[in-house]
């Protein structure tokens, strides 16, 4: 089991304050995200990274659909569209790989969404986007606000399910 918490989370830090408030907000949901699945996530081996309790969705599966959602998203949000390295890479988030190469991608990846993140100017939070095929319509804010909540919900369930593999004696590592 991880160890408690010492330092407040990033929101409670006094950090970012030259961003705006929603970028600074989803900045730090950013941040927690790497911490807490560092904190909760960061002892798994191999074979616990990938293993599916009760067919659950693996941790792997996890950390690749957060930064590679958040890719997408932020493309939409930058009035992109998506790439045939992003739809080939959104169909492969359940492949087998090593945890090293998982966690190096959620790094990575979450480092650069937080950089794309903080590049956006706030005039543009009203600008319309579509999301994919069908174009459905939604803002630049609500892209950003979706890429807090989407990480934050799928940080909660890579948690879950490293804290059900850590209770089976095969997922000890």
């Amino acid at each position: 089991m991880a160890e408690s918490r010492n330092d407040p989370e990033p929101w409670m830090r006094g950090t970012h304050s030259e961003l705006d408030p929603l970028l600074r907000a989803v900045v730090h949901a950013l941040e927690l995200a790497g911490e807490d699945v560092n904190r909760w996530c960061g002892g798994l081996d191999d074979a616990a990274f990938f293993l599916r309790p009760g067919e659950l969705a693996p941790v792997a599966f996890h950390l690749r659909h957060i930064v590679r959602s958040l890719d997408r998203l932020l493309t939409y949000a930058e009035a992109g569209s998506l790439d045939e390295g992003q739809l080939a890479a959104l169909r492969m988030e359940l492949a087998d790989g090593t945890a090293e190469d998982v966690r190096r991608e959620f790094a990575v990846g979450l480092r650069a969404a937080t950089e794309r993140v903080m590049r956006f100017d706030p005039k543009q939070f009203g600008e319309v986007r579509g999301i994919g095929r069908k174009q459905l319509p939604t803002t630049v804010a609500g892209l950003l606000i979706h890429c807090a909540e989407h990480t934050s919900q799928h940080v909660g369930q890579a948690v879950t399910t490293a804290q059900i593999v850590l209770a089976r004696p095969e997922g000890r590592a």
